[in-house]
């Protein structure tokens, strides 16, 4: 159970920061949002405030924000609909019901001849029971709502869709899921780094040494300084940690410093076996830098590393030949999770930042109906000098989103037999 709430609680982190990216940009835009979801399928929870419905749904394996005039449908009424009118103060309509007229006493019945609901802002018919039968033309409000039972839609009026913004606007929007991603992960690796009380620094001095390993029996302390080993110069902590690793089983002469004294030590790395290779250990950690300036460095050092270590991961993946075996999906992030859970849940803040890293660089490929999809689009409209036909883009972009499914699919097949089935 500790597992799942871990694999929830850091999933459901990063998707929300990705999507309150889209959601700050989209409303400094001026662009009406409908939804702000957290999950896919059916809601567990909801709350409305003004005109954007907050919603949790099952399925926590992503989300979207739902702008109006890019994820949504117009909303027409067509010549001969009957509807029903309530009205603000001002005189103008406020809310069309399409259903349950009965349940409100104060509506106007109303036949409708044309709507237009985007840019005149206009609903003209025949109110029903009047004799005349005479065309009425009613001012639709801003802020109108479509009434259908439970469910409230706001109209949009067109300076508050996403196609009306500017080109700088739109790509701002679209960009700011990913780039939002980025910033997390710079955050959490700071927050690593206070909580761990320092960061790995590069110096040759000894850092925590454990407990019955094989530098704790030769005698070695923590802050003790290496000079040499073997008789060669060591400067950093990469120098002696190349040596030891290289060395299982050996015996290797160090020369350290310890207060202000150099003393000759014998150490054996211990052989241990990492992937399909046997390394020498010697059971020290690496010296602390506990310093802010070294903390905030640390998570810009640590997110550049990151976001060229799993680009280049995805350019090997492109150019060695695809494989599903190279990917991984919900149940491979679980697992790996539930791992990193295991080895304290300080970790968790580390593994989200690469999780956050990776999201954001995997929404910028341009694939449709990912945001590097979107961006293209913007892009190529930027050279055409045009918007592209909103058919057609729709279009590739259901094609898109129907291929990321199916890819969904196979690789958590693909997980669930490598991990449960081998």
């Amino acid at each position: 159970m500790e597992n799942i709430i871990a694999f929830i609680v850091v999933f459901g982190l990063l998707v929300f920061f990705h999507e309150l990216g889209h959601f700050l940009f989209a409303k400094n835009a001026g662009i009406l949002v409908r939804e702000f979801a957290i999950g896919f399928g059916p809601k567990i929870f909801s709350y409305k405030k003004k005109e954007t419905l907050y919603t949790i749904r099952l399925l926590p394996l992503g989300g979207y924000v739902q702008m109006a005039g890019q994820d949504d449908e117009p909303i027409v009424l067509n010549a001969g609909y009957r509807v029903g009118l309530l009205f603000n103060d001002a005189g103008e309509v406020k809310q069309i019901v399409t259903s349950n007229l009965e349940k409100y006493p104060n509506i106007e019945p109303f036949e409708v001849a044309s709507a237009e609901l985007e840019t005149s802002l206009f609903i003209k018919g025949i109110v029903l029971g009047d004799e005349t039968e005479e065309l009425i033309t009613y001012t639709v409000a801003r802020d109108c709502e479509i009434v259908d039972g439970n469910d409230k839609r706001a109209i949009a009026p067109y300076d508050r869709q996403f196609r009306s913004k500017s080109w700088i606007h739109r790509f701002m929007t679209i960009a700011a899921g990913p780039v939002f991603n980025f910033i997390l992960a710079f955050f959490l690796f700071i927050i690593f780094a206070f909580a761990s009380g320092g960061v790995p620094s590069n110096d040759a001095r000894m850092g925590d040494v454990q407990a019955g390993s094989a530098a704790a029996t030769a005698g070695i302390k923590e802050n003790d300084l290496i000079k040499e080993i073997d008789g060669k110069k060591i400067a950093t902590w990469t120098d002696m940690t190349t040596i030891v690793r290289a060395n299982p089983d050996k015996k290797l002469n160090f020369a350290i410093e310890r207060n202000g004294e150099i003393e000759k030590i014998v150490v054996t790395p211990k052989k241990v076996t990492q992937g399909e290779e046997k390394v020498g250990q010697i059971g020290v950690m690496a010296p602390k830098d506990s310093s802010i300036g070294a903390k905030l460095s640390y998570g810009v050092d640590q997110t550049v590393f990151w976001f060229k270590q799993i680009f280049v991961s995805l350019g090997n993946l492109i150019t060695g030949g695809f494989s599903l075996d190279k990917l991984g999906g919900p149940v491979y992030i679980y697992q790996s999770t539930a791992a990193v859970v295991n080895n304290g849940a300080i970790m968790l803040l580390q593994w989200g930042a690469v999780l956050s890293i990776n999201l954001g660089i995997i929404n910028l490929l341009p694939i449709p109906a990912l945001d590097g999809g979107r961006l293209l689009f913007l892009i190529v409209e930027a050279i055409r000098r045009k918007p592209l036909d909103s058919k057609k883009e729709g279009m590739v972009t259901v094609i898109g989103f129907a291929l990321l499914m199916l890819l969904m699919v196979l690789v958590t097949w693909n997980d669930i037999t490598r991990f449960f089935f081998k």
